[in-house]
Formats: structure tokens, C-alpha cells, sequence
């Protein structure tokens, strides 16, 4: 069905500045201009009192995390003992129709907040998950019409893991990880540059839980499939010690000694990148996600982004895990990235249109969609409309940005991917919003009497 979107107060389409109106037929954009009008069989939507923005690219995210929000024995600790008060004491207990519950919540959260991808790092693996929990995630983006990235995670040993060692969880081994990545692949990945479904092979650690020799048959076999690589790396300075204790070596450079590193590579983090660390990325062009509100919220730091920009590493943006980003809005993120490096480095260290495109089509290059990420003739139709005419806004002298600049709370009108409406009139299609908070409440009362 051909869509006519007309009248906005803005559009985010720098090739196009004074575009009101964009037209959508199938999965694409056909049409950008000033002043469309409608044709034979157009659905007009008035976008009057509304901006257009691509849709944003959350390159990071643990869906799992969103029934763990503000667990009180996390709420003041760092990374590692986080790690085991919070996410590796529920996760072993998480059963399908809860995490189904959780992913149907996060992506509710991202829906709601413009994103139209999630990358979500998925680790609930261990010796003896069942293949329906992770079925759970992709049933649950299908059902609710976003773009999936699963990042399927993965450790073979509990190494100098915390969250694995103290709960003593038994790990997968390399023939578990390989087979079951086998039936997801087969099951569910596209190699399409607009593809709904994508699959990622995502070590969880690479310095904690997982030993080298993995780590080469990992990258071999994803590079063999065409897949992407993923993985968490120096989002604390434990990384950098663990790494050097154990292989001799920077984090960095063990990566890059394990074959993770290189243009088909992403890490989340890296707050704790130094001058090689970033050398290193550029040189090999493995990019970022960058996550501020996690890092902010469990007092990791601040990562050189800005340097890393400089010098040529691609830079996308994660919402991360709920468990430490309780918000799980993309938008957010947006505005704090836009925020946080100015207090560190001065009011010219970023620009809204700059931290727009990391968060929208810097975010889809590092994923491999390269027909997503931005508003253009012949790209795929992901896009959001913010409703702006609300009295928060009533004030800002620059609208197109008055979304990112002001942050949350938004509203979004509509939101469409691959050119199928996903967000109608402000609701989020699919999804009954009490019901949605009571299946999540009598889950995670269970949850917690079983970890008890």
C-alpha cells in the first residue's frame, strides 16, 4: 500500500533540507520533496506538527534485561559484582514465555522511543538452554514487525567471568555453540541488505570466557556464513588486566590476535580504549557501540568517541541492557551522547545532525543494512514521525531537532519499517499495553520466587 506523508514541520534528509513530504510504495521511499502531492491509491498522513526522522539503530541491547530493572543489590556496584548480583543471578532462571514477555517489553520501549532496529546481544546460553528461549526473542520481533539483529552470545569456559564463577554455571561447549548457531542460521538469518532477520556470532566476552582457539573457529565459521562479529570489550580496565595476566597481552591486541577485529566487527563500549586500542580499531575498521547511560549508570567512564571519530572508527549507538540503562529508550541514548561529550570536551565536540547519523545510518553500515539507516530515494521505509506540537516543544527555535534536543519524554505518532506501519496514531501495533504489564508482573513474581 502506497503511503504520502506530507506537511511535516521537518525532515531528517540532508540531501533534501527543505523537504516536507516524503512518498512510500512497498518497502521503499520513492519520493522526497516540498509539497507531494497525493496520487491514485495514496494513504495521506497528515505529519502536521510532526518531524521525520530515520529510524534509529540500536547496535546494542540485551532484551532479557528488561524485567531487571533497578535490582536493588546492583543499584551502587561497578560492572563486575553488577554482573553477578543482577543479570547471572536471573538469567539461569529465565524460562521462554518470560523471556517472550521481555523481549515483547524492550522492543515496546524502542518502538516507542524511534527505534526501528535492535541489535540485541542474547546470552542466556549454557550447557542446557532450550532452543525455545531464544525462538522466544524472534517471535516476539516478528510479532511486533522491527528489525532483528540477534548477536547470539556465547562462553565455553567461566574463566575469570564473575557472573558465571559465582553462580556456577555449567558453559556451553564449542560443538553446542557451533550446532545451535547452525539451526539459527538456517532457520532464520537474510543476507539481504534490507533484511528483517539477521544472525551474529557474539562471544559474550572475549578476555573472560573465551579461550583463544574458540574464538579463531567462532570468527572462521561467521565469516565463512557471511555473518557479522559482536562482542563486548573494555567497557571496565579488568579487561586490559585479564587480558595481560592470562595471554600476555593488551585486550585489544588479543582480539585482534583471536581474528576480532576488522570492518565486519562491532564492540560494545570500549570506555576504556587508549591511543593503541584506538589506533588499532581505525587501522582495522571494527567499530563502536556506544552506550553513555550504561556506562554513566555503572560508573565505567565515558568512551572516546569523539576521538575515535576523528580518526576513522565507525560509531554507532546502544541502548544496552535495561538492567543498567533502565530507561531502554533510543532517544535517550541520542541525547546523551549529544550531551556528555560536550561536559568533557567543550560545546563544539558534537553536533545534533552528527549524533542523528551515528544513531540512525551509522548504525545500520555496522550491521550490514545497508539499504537502512537514512531517509533517501530507493531506501528501505524505516522511519519515525515525533509529534512535536506538544507544549514541551512549544518553545524550540529549531523543531527538526527538538526531539534529540530535548529528549524524553516523546511521542511518536507513527513509525513505519521495511514500509509496513508499526506505530499508529501513538500505539504501538500488536501489543495490548495493560496486558503487556500484567504477563510481565506474574512472570517476574515467578522469577523471583524461583530465585529465591
Amino acid at each position: 500500500m502506497p503511503y504520502l506523508i506530507r506537511n511535516a514541520a521537518g525532515v531528517f534528509a540532508p540531501q533534501h533540507p527543505d523537504a516536507n513530504a516524503l512518498r512510500i510504495d512497498g518497502n521503499r521511499i520513492v519520493a522526497l520533496g516540498r509539497d507531494l502531492m497525493p496520487g491514485d491509491g495514496d494513504t495521506v498522513i497528515d505529519a502536521r506538527g510532526c518531524v521525520v526522522y530515520p529510524g534509529l539503530v540500536n547496535t546494542h541491547h540485551h532484551l532479557a534485561q528488561s524485567i531487571l530493572k533497578g535490582v536493588p543489590e546492583g543499584l551502587n556496584q561497578g560492572l563486575g559484582d553488577w554482573l553477578a548480583s543482577v543479570p547471572y543471578r536471573f538469567w539461569p532462571q529465565i524460562r521462554p514465555e518470560l523471556m517472550y514477555h521481555a523481549a515483547r517489553l524492550g522492543l515496546y520501549e524502542l518502538l516507542r522511543s524511534g527505534a526501528t532496529t535492535c541489535a540485541d546481544h542474547h546470552y542466556l546460553y549454557h550447557r542446557d538452554t532450550p532452543d525455545e528461549l531464544e525462538d522466544a526473542v524472534w517471535q516476539a520481533a516478528d510479532e511486533l514487525g522491527i528489525r532483528l539483529v540477534l548477536c547470539r552470545g556465547s562462553a565455553v569456559e567461566k574463566g575469570s567471568h564473575k557472573g558465571l564463577a559465582r553462580h556456577n554455571i555449567a558453559p556451553e561447549t564449542t560443538e553446542q555453540v557451533l550446532a545451535r548457531m547452525e539451526r539459527i542460521r538456517a532457520r532464520y538469518h537474510q543476507a539481504a541488505p534490507d533484511a528483517m532477520r539477521r544472525l551474529v556470532a557474539a562471544p559474550t566476552s572475549l578476555v573472560h570466557s573465551s579461550p583463544p582457539d574458540f574464538l579463531k573457529e567462532i570468527a572462521a565459521y561467521a565469516r565463512g556464513h557471511g555473518l557479522r562479529l559482536h562482542s563486548h570489550l573494555l567497557e571496565v580496565g579488568f579487561d586490559n588486566v585479564q587480558a595481560r595476566e592470562k595471554y600476555g597481552l593488551a585486550a585489544i591486541d588479543y582480539a585482534e590476535r583471536c581474528d576480532f577485529l576488522g570492518p565486519d566487527v562491532w564492540f560494545a563500549h570500549l570506555v576504556q580504549s587508549d591511543a593503541h586500542a584506538i589506533e588499532r580499531l581505525a587501522a582495522t575498521g571494527t567499530g563502536i557501540a556506544h552506550c553513555p547511560t550504561s556506562n554513566c549508570r555503572l560508573g565505567s567512564g565515558v568512551a572516546p568517541v569523539i576521538e575515535m571519530a576523528r580518526q576513522g572508527v565507525p560509531v554507532s549507538i546502544g541502548v544496552d541492557g535495561s538492567a543498567s540503562a533502565e530507561s531502554g529508550s533510543m532517544l535517550q541514548e541520542l541525547n546523551l551522547t549529544w550531551l556528555i561529550h560536550r561536559a568533557v570536551h567543550g560545546p563544539d565536540a558534537t553536533t545534533l545532525d552528527r549524533v542523528l547519523d551515528w544513531g540512525s545510518r551509522g548504525g545500520a553500515r555496522l550491521l550490514g543494512l545497508e539499504a537502512t539507516g537514512e531517509l533517501a530515494v530507493g531506501m528501505a521505509a524505516d522511519l519515525t514521525l515525533y509529534d512535536i506540537d506538544q507544549p514541551r516543544f512549544a518553545g524550540v527555535h529549531t523543531p527538526l531537532f527538538a526531539p534529540l534536543m530535548c529528549g524524553e519524554p516523546v511521542q511518536v505518532k507513527h513509525s513505519f519499517v521495511d514500509g509496513k506501519p508499526v506505530v499508529e496514531d501513538g500505539s504501538v501495533l500488536g501489543l495490548d499495553e495493560r496486558a503487556l504489564v500484567e504477563n510481565v508482573r506474574d512472570g517476574l513474581r515467578d522469577l523471583l520466587t524461583r530465585v529465591a
